[in-house]
């Protein structure tokens, strides 16, 4: 990712099906709570990032992904600048979350622009609810409760097993998005993007399947850009600009779709979406009787 060192990204909805093949065994839940408090903390006060859900991958995918670092369809290599970018992420001020989230409310909300507005706890939308489908509005007010909801969304994406999540998963119909590659608190890198855009695609295509949370146990290949540019804020509202390429680009692009109400049967073949067709009638039959649904 290319940009200023000021500014953070985030991650798309792909479960472990996008993660490293040889990533660390889970850690218990008491310690798990008590890691995701301190490396959550970090990413939101210095972070704006985006998400994928991505859930878990076959042996085979795992495999495919691990097996060569620079293919493009399974490398996790960032951009020039994003290493560095991220690295920011990993040593976030010290003195804990509540004292950085001060020093966000120092900054004050922005002028104008939407609030974000959520009730806890979050939980996962399954297709085809339609919040799924529903209209993200931009985020105009960079304060405390910005800051909350990254934390949440980090929260719920270790609690069941994602590695990114796009905020419309959640019910929370903001355009913004959360990572950690690792999918593990207290290890990678937690990216937070808000407000992302894509400003440039590359011609190069490649095929990966991918998983996410609002489709559980559904995994089929989908075809897209190795890399992009994009431009996004981070939770103080700085601006900035990355490149994006490989794994790291097909997880942005999947939680972007989701920041534009697309899904990522919308972007299968025919053939493919036939494949997975009992599925998601399946997902369908299961939805509450009487909601309307996002198809």
């Amino acid at each position: 990712m290319n940009g200023s060192l000021s500014s953070l990204v985030s991650r798309p909805c792909l479960a472990r099906l996008m993660r490293p093949a040889g990533r660390a065994a889970a850690t218990s839940s008491s310690s798990a709570a008590a890691c995701a408090a301190t490396s959550t903390s970090s990413a939101a006060a210095a972070a704006g990032t985006i998400t994928l859900t991505f859930t878990p991958a076959s042996p085979t995918a795992r495999r495919a992904q691990g097996s060569a670092a620079g293919a493009s369809s399974s490398s996790t290599r960032v951009g020039d600048g994003g290493a560095r970018r991220l690295s920011v992420v990993a040593h976030g001020r010290k003195g804990g979350f509540m004292s950085e989230l001060a020093e966000l409310q120092e900054e004050g909300p922005a002028a104008g622009g939407t609030r974000v507005e959520f009730v806890l706890p979050l939980a996962i939308q399954m297709y085809p609810h339609t919040k799924l489908r529903d209209e993200n509005k931009l985020v105009g007010v960079f304060d405390e409760e910005l800051a909350r909801l990254a934390e949440a969304m980090f929260k719920i994406m270790y609690e069941t097993d994602g590695v990114g999540l796009a905020a419309p998963q959640v019910g929370v119909n903001y355009r913004m998005m959360v990572y950690n590659e690792a999918g593990e608190p207290c290890q990678g890198k937690e990216v937070v993007l808000v407000n992302p855009t894509i400003t440039k695609y590359s011609k190069a295509k490649d095929m990966f399947e991918e998983g996410c949370l609002s489709f559980p146990k559904i995994y089929a290949d989908v075809e897209r850009p190795s890399s992009v540019q994009i431009e996004a804020q981070n939770l103080l509202g700085k601006r900035f600009k990355m490149t994006l390429d490989g794994f790291e680009a097909r997880v942005f692009q999947h939680e972007y779709d989701h920041l534009d109400g697309v899904l990522f049967h919308d972007r299968m073949t025919p053939e493919i979406v036939e494949s997975v067709r009992a599925d998601l009638d399946e997902l369908i039959e299961a939805h509450p009787e009487g909601q309307a649904m996002g198809l």
